[in-house]
């Protein structure tokens, strides 16, 4: 068994029935578990409500294998971090021939990937903050002379701000890199852009209007993205009509390039200049109640359910072959 990828397969889905048996895929091992049970709840109500039979599905309690052996239709991915959208889960499911949502196995491991898909993005244009990559000690002193302070360290393939610090003075950067080194092997520095950040939702080769994010954090961090209340998005981001389209360009271009299909999103920062600056590319966002994505969707007409219901057809453009 294995699968056919074919774009043309895409299709609106008018019958839960289509859809088959669901498996929910949540939990798993990274970092970002909490997250991506929260997410993975969210789904998986969302479904029940329009008539899909889906299930629950950790893979950290359960083998992959049992979603062949129990004869799943397709999988609605919800894992965050490495294992689940770095292109790990992508491959198993593409071998045991599931079909599954969201981006495939080259797209979800460049988009997982914030250095790389960084270098794909300036490559085609769209523009990001310099940075460098930290192997050790031997760099530090080259990232404060190319990017000045204050300036950001970053794990390169974590999701959620996990490993991020902002860094003011040299003596901060030897514990940020060790912070970073602690989550994953490659790390970098990256100029700290001072300046609005706004949010680009991506579904079904479309944009979904942005949002500019304000928090009264240091950055949007991870305690900003899921447990604070203080932190304000507004959407429509109040942006000219101009400005929003060329950032929606941007988005997809972006997203384009780190091969990613299905649905997603991409951060950018604005310098003074008004120039967005791409931060990452994400192949499976958040669906909490803090989460962007559904918020952009409402903004654009489109309930929780409905979001949840066109991300699964998604997997349609994957068939058992």
């Amino acid at each position: 068994m294995r699968l056919v990828y074919d774009p043309t397969l895409a299709h609106r889905a008018t019958d839960p029935g289509q859809f088959g048996r669901v498996a929910v895929l949540m939990g798993g091992d990274s970092s970002e578990r909490a997250i991506s049970l929260l997410s993975g709840e969210a789904v998986l109500a969302a479904l029940g409500r329009r008539g899909v039979a889906a299930e629950a599905f950790d893979p950290r309690e359960r083998s992959l294998l049992e979603l062949a052996g129990q004869r799943f239709d397709r999988v609605w991915i919800a894992l965050h971090g490495p294992g689940g959208e770095d292109g790990t889960v992508q491959g198993a499911l593409e071998y045991l021939g599931v079909p599954y949502t969201g981006s495939g196995v080259a797209g979800s491991a460049m988009g997982m990937d914030k250095l790389r898909s960084k270098r794909l993005a300036q490559a085609i244009g769209v523009a990001s903050p310099e940075a460098v990559e930290l192997h050790g000690p031997r760099d530090f002193e080259l990232a404060l002379e190319r990017l000045r302070l204050p300036l950001i360290v970053k794990p390169a393939t974590q999701g959620s701000s996990v490993g991020m610090t902002k860094v003011e003075t040299a003596a901060a950067l030897p514990p940020a890199y060790a912070a970073a080194a602690a989550v994953d092997r490659s790390v970098f520095a990256e100029q700290w852009i001072t300046g609005r950040e706004y949010t680009v939702a991506l579904l079904q080769d479309g944009a979904l209007p942005s949002i500019r994010i304000e928090t009264p954090r240091g950055f949007y961090d991870y305690e900003a993205k899921y447990f604070r209340d203080d932190t304000v998005y507004h959407c429509p981001s109040g942006l000219s009509q101009p400005a929003e389209q060329h950032l929606r360009s941007l988005a997809l271009a972006a997203f384009e390039a780190a091969g990613g299909e299905g649905w997603g999103r991409a951060d950018f920062m604005m310098d003074a200049a008004g120039r967005p600056l791409l931060l990452e590319v994400n192949t499976v966002p958040g669906m909490t109640s803090h989460s962007l994505v559904p918020m952009a969707a409402r903004a654009a007409g489109i309930d929780f359910d409905e979001l949840v219901w066109r991300v699964l057809e998604t997997s349609f453009i994957r068939r058992r072959s």
